[in-house]
């Protein structure tokens, strides 16, 4: 997918070997490739396990992997046979980061360890994606999006707001806020590189990442020593605090100043009862009453419907909306108004839905300007272009330490849109 944007790209020149599988490393490079790096996705033959989730038209091509496979070439090397490694390593010669999740004791006995890839490129930032920090008691423990949930005290918050058990919040979390941070470390440390020429090795661990998110919002008291009250933000933790129940539906209202309490129950005619309740009509009194002020408001909001307080809420600046289902989501006129999905035919899987980066740049370009490959789509074309001989091209393709997609008719993306 080309686009007429003629702007430059941000990271325009800077060449990834993306090594990284499942939905945190490939949501990092997502990142970097929609800022404009060469993002060369290593598969293995197989390809990446992601591809088999969620819904799909064909096969390995599912919607999850559509979802985050944008901005990248797919280049398939099996490195466990000696022509893979090789060319894996060739390939890093020239590279600017290479970001992987597979377990480090693993890469070592593979022989691409960070020291084996500075000694080929000794510029080279070396960033792995792990599931704990390789220094503490649990480092060889595996760990998915569930597992860090549980373990951060992501999945035991409930608790805190007075539920009879611990939830897992139904969205890979997780793995997408810890490749953010992939993301962000990996520009810094390409930054420091173009600066200094120094290479990097970087370790970005799931667990310490969401410690560090769940905490700033809970420490609480434990911020200080010896503590001077228990854990938990009591706004946050409060029982009452959830999508309100209204007379047809559910919404969120979230009156935070005192203006805007005081402006909501003058809007229903209540100001008398807002400002005789000393336990909630100042921000200090409800710091400590946030359970006294939610429950009020949950009390009051069932009396209409959602869309009558949508009206009032919104007529007095005050924060609220209903609650959207994912369907209300995709039909959502901001999101149409912004152009946030875009609809495009994809080579092999007919018309797809993408959504285009969040963030609005006014003198680059950042878009989607290749549609998620297929497993090796880019092989012959990577090599060729890396300086590889074709005859161990050719060697290599027969021995499987790469393969390449074979040629798609053009008829075979209207064939799977009209399935």
């Amino acid at each position: 997918m080309n686009t007429p944007n003629k702007l430059a790209m941000p990271l325009a020149g800077v060449r990834v070997i993306d090594m990284a599988t499942v939905l945190m490393g490939p949501v990092a490079t997502q990142v970097l490739g929609d800022y404009g790096a060469d993002i060369i996705k290593i598969e293995p033959p197989e390809g990446d396990v992601m591809r088999h989730a969620g819904a799909a038209r064909n096969p390995r091509m599912g919607a999850m992997y559509l979802s985050t496979g944008r901005n990248k070439r797919s280049l398939v090397l099996d490195i466990k046979k000696p022509e893979g490694r090789k060319a894996l390593l060739r390939l890093c010669e020239t590279a600017d980061l290479f970001i992987h999740n597979v377990r480090p004791a693993a890469l070592r006995r593979a022989a691409l360890s960070p020291e084996d890839m500075r000694e080929v490129n000794p510029a080279i930032v070396y960033m792995a994606l792990v599931g704990f920090g390789q220094d503490g008691p649990y480092a060889q423990r595996p760990a998915v999006d569930d597992i860090i949930q549980a373990a951060s005290g992501l999945a035991g918050l409930p608790l805190y707001a007075g539920h009879a058990e611990p939830m897992f919040v139904p969205a890979n979390l997780c793995d997408r806020m810890t490749g953010l941070a992939a993301a962000h470390a990996a520009i810094a440390a390409l930054y420091m590189k173009q600066r200094t020429g120094q290479g990097q090795y970087i370790e970005i661990p799931m667990f310490e990442t969401m410690a560090q998110m769940i905490l700033g919002d809970h420490l609480n008291g434990e911020a200080f020593r010896p503590a001077i009250d228990g854990p938990g933000y009591a706004r946050l933790l409060n029982a009452y605090r959830r999508p309100f129940r209204t007379a047809d539906g559910h919404m969120a209202v979230t009156p935070y100043s005192d203006k805007q309490f005081r402006a909501f129950f003058h809007a229903i005619g209540q100001s008398g009862r807002f400002d005789g309740d000393q336990r909630i009509n100042t921000h200090a009194a409800r710091a400590r009453n946030y359970d006294v002020a939610y429950a009020l408001l949950a009390e009051i909001l069932t009396a209409r419907t959602t869309e009558d307080w949508v009206a009032l809420c919104q007529a007095h600046d005050i924060p609220c909306q209903k609650v959207n289902s994912i369907e209300d989501v995709l039909r959502d006129p901001h999101l149409r108004q912004v152009e946030f999905f875009q609809e495009v035919e994809h080579p092999t899987e007919g018309r797809v839905r993408q959504m285009r980066p969040a963030a609005r740049w006014s003198g680059a370009d950042v878009s989607v300007r290749r549609l998620p490959p297929r497993i090796g789509e880019h092989s012959l074309e990577i090599l060729r272009e890396a300086g590889f001989p074709e005859d161990e091209i050719q060697q290599m393709l027969h021995s499987g330490a790469t393969v390449q997609a074979a040629p798609h008719s053009p008829t075979q993306a209207a064939a799977s849109a009209a399935d």
